[in-house]
């Protein structure tokens, strides 16, 4: 469980930075929920992985 909470962790880490730069070369005029949603699931998934260390 402690290898699948770290690989979500690392993919969700990814798709936080993508998102970000998806909603940065838009000026910002998408919604910032491009990067807030998958960093809030990293930020889930990394406590699990430690919390399970």
């Amino acid at each position: 469980m402690k290898k699948v909470a770290l690989a979500l962790s690392i993919v969700f880490t990814i798709l936080t930075f993508v998102g970000a730069g998806y909603v940065l070369y838009n000026g910002g005029k998408v919604n910032a929920g491009y990067a807030v949603v998958p960093m809030v699931f990293a930020l889930v998934s990394s406590i699990f992985y430690r919390n399970e260390k």
